[in-house]
């Protein structure tokens, strides 16, 4: 059975930073990209950053490029998000999710495994 499991969220003032991980299991992903979207009450879910099966490549929305940086180690099965220089439109839930393919995707409905979430407020 597939899981990701997300941590990391909190409050936090305009201008701090979080560091948000998701630690997946089941099986090994370490071919396919993943991403971490949010979703804000009475919004749709949105793309916030993604990083291919190696690491090496890496996509961000352009409402946090610049300030948030996505990282995985898959020794350990971990994605990671460091979000600095957070702003109050930032507050949502946080997702994780894995792609379907090995690249750095945007797409959410090229997403197969899901998340709780982890919620992540950011006060003025």
């Amino acid at each position: 059975q597939v899981q990701l499991v997300e941590s990391g969220g909190g409050v936090v003032q305009a201008g701090g930073s979080l560091r948000l991980s998701c630690v997946y299991s089941g099986r090994t992903f370490t071919t396919n990209g993943m991403g971490w979207f949010r979703q804000a009450p009475g919004k749709e879910r949105e793309f916030v950053a993604a990083i291919n099966w190696r690491g090496g490549n890496t996509k961000a929305a352009d409402s946090v490029r610049g300030r948030f940086t996505i990282s995985r180690d898959n020794a350990k099965n971990t994605v990671y998000l460091q979000m600095n220089s957070l702003k109050p439109e930032d507050t949502a839930v946080y997702y994780c999710a894995v792609g379907r393919r090995p690249i750095a995707s945007g797409v959410v409905n090229e997403y197969d495994y899901w998340g709780q979430g982890t919620q992540v407020t950011v006060s003025s």
